[in-house]
C-alpha cells in the first residue's frame, strides 16, 4: 500500500521481499475468506485497538473501510457485509485481489526484487540485503519497512527486524502472540471426545471482560473467535501469573433461577446427559465441559444439586496453563512503540526511515481490524515519504 502511494505520486518504488513471490500472509488472511475491514461506524470502529487507537486514529480516518471497499472494487473485487457485519470481497478469495493488485502496481512502475533479505545497516548506512547471488547494498531516498510481526514465519515475517532496530536504539515492545489460543489439560478421556467440537453461543469472561461468540475445543486446549477477543487479558494474565481462569456460560440467556427450574425436574429413566440437554438444551461438548469442572473439583456431575448444576452452566472455569506459540498465532502484539515515530511514521531516530503495519506496537481482535490498520498505516507510511522528500528537496 506504501509503494502504491508513493508510484501514484510519481515516485520510483521497489518492494524488496524475502519470500519467492508477493504477499504470501496477505493470502493466508484470505483462506478464511479474507475479511478485509468491518462496517461498523468509526466511534465503534477505532476502540477496538484499544490504548493503540490515538496512534492509529489519523491513519484510518485517512483510509477508513469505505475507502478500502472503494480500492477493492477497483481493483475488480466488489465486497459485501456479512452478517457480523465483516466486509468480505464476493469471491472469498484473496488471490484474484491479490493478483489484479499486483497488475497496477507493474503498470505504475513498482518493481519487485524477491529473495532480497533484509539485515539491516551498513557502516555507510545502506540497507544491506542478503540474496542467493550474495549480499547486496543500495541506498534509497527514503525508506518504508513493513516487515509484519512474528506469527506465521515460513510466510516471512519471522522478527528479525527486531534485532537490527533494537542496534539503532529503536525501543521495541516484546513480540507476543495475539489472537491465539490457549493450553488446557484436558483429561483424556475429554480430549479424544470433543477435540474439534464447536462450542455455539457461549460467552466466555476473564474478570470484567465478556465477549458472546464461539469457541472450539482443540486437542491442546481452546480457540475460536471469542478466545481471539479476549486474547490480550487471556495472554497477560497467563505470562503474568502462569495461569488464567475462563468462565464459559453455555446458556448466557437464561439466568440462574430459570435454569434451576429447568433442572429441578424428574429425571425418570433418562440418562444425566440426555436429560441435561433435553432440560437445558445442552450440547455433548457443554456436558463434557461441565463434567471436566466437576471432577476437577472432585465431584461428579450426578452429584451436584439442581441449583449447583444450574451455576454450573453459566459458570465453567476452565484453567488455561500457556498461551499457543507465536508461530502458530494469527497476528502479534508488540513492536515499535509509537514513541519512536513522528506524526507521518517516520522513525525520529532514523530520518528517511519509515515503518508501517503489524511491526508497530498495536493489536486487535479478527473482524477486519487488523488488514484495515495494516493498509491505512500502510498509506499513511507512503504518503510520509511524499511529504519528507518534498521537504528534502525544497
Amino acid at each position: 500500500m506504501a509503494a502504491e502511494v508513493l508510484a501514484q505520486g510519481g515516485a520510483g518504488v521497489t518492494v524488496y521481499d524475502a519470500m519467492l513471490s508477493a504477499g504470501r500472509k496477505f493470502l493466508m488472511a484470505g483462506r478464511g475468506g479474507l475479511n478485509l475491514t468491518h462496517s461498523e461506524p468509526l466511534p465503534v470502529f477505532l476502540p477496538r485497538y484499544r490504548q493503540a487507537m490515538p496512534y492509529l486514529r489519523a491513519a484510518v480516518e485517512a483510509f477508513p473501510p469505505d475507502a478500502l471497499r472503494d480500492w477493492s472494487a477497483g481493483l475488480g473485487q466488489l465486497t459485501f457485509v456479512g452478517s457480523s457485519g465483516r466486509v468480505f470481497p464476493k469471491t472469498f478469495k484473496a488471490s484474484p485481489l491479490l493478483r489484479a493488485w499486483l497488475r497496477r502496481l507493474d503498470v505504475s512502475g513498482v518493481q519487485f526484487a524477491f529473495r532480497h533479505r533484509w539485515s539491516g545497516w551498513d557502516a555507510e548506512g545502506r540497507l544491506q540485503f542478503q540474496t542467493p547471488d550474495g549480499p547486496r547494498v543500495i541506498t534509497p531516498s527514503a525508506t518504508v519497512l513493513a516487515l509484519g510481526g512474528a506469527s506465521w514465519p515460513r510466510l516471512g515475517s519471522d522478527g528479525a527486524w527486531v534485532d537490527c532496530l533494537a542496534a539503532k536504539g529503536i525501543a521495541i515492545s516484546k513480540l507476543r502472540p495475539a489472537n491465539s489460543g490457549f493450553a488446557v489439560a484436558w483429561s483424556d478421556v475429554f480430549r479424544d471426545r470433543f477435540e474439534g467440537q464447536p462450542l455455539k453461543g457461549v460467552a466466555l469472561t476473564i474478570g470484567a471482560h465478556t465477549v458472546r461468540g464461539e469457541a472450539m475445543i482443540t486437542r491442546s486446549g481452546v480457540e475460536g473467535g471469542a478466545v481471539y477477543a479476549l486474547s490480550a487479558e487471556l495472554r497477560e494474565a497467563v505470562l503474568g501469573l502462569g495461569q488464567a481462569t475462563l468462565m464459559i456460560a453455555l446458556r448466557p440467556d437464561l439466568d440462574t433461577a430459570a435454569l434451576t427450574t429447568r433442572l429441578s425436574g424428574t429425571r425418570g429413566k433418562q440418562s444425566l446427559a440426555n436429560f441435561l440437554r433435553k432440560a437445558a438444551q445442552l450440547s455433548p461438548v457443554g456436558i463434557g465441559l461441565m463434567q471436566e469442572a466437576a471432577i476437577a473439583c472432585g465431584r461428579t456431575l450426578a452429584a451436584l444439586s439442581p441449583a449447583e448444576l444450574a451455576n454450573l452452566v453459566n459458570a465453567i472455569p476452565i484453567q488455561l496453563t500457556g498461551v499457543a506459540p507465536i508461530e502458530r498465532a494469527i497476528s502479534t502484539a508488540g513492536g515499535i512503540s509509537f514513541d519512536e515515530l513522528d506524526e507521518n511514521f517516520m522513525l525520529r531516530k532514523l530520518p528517511g526511515v519509515f515503518a508501517a503495519g503489524e511491526m508497530l506496537d498495536w493489536e486487535a481482535p479478527t473482524g477486519g481490524y487488523l488488514l484495515q490498520a495494516s493498509f491505512a498505516t500502510g498509506a499513511a507510511a507512503g504518503r510520509g515519504v511524499s511529504a519528507w522528500l518534498a521537504s528534502s528537496q525544497s
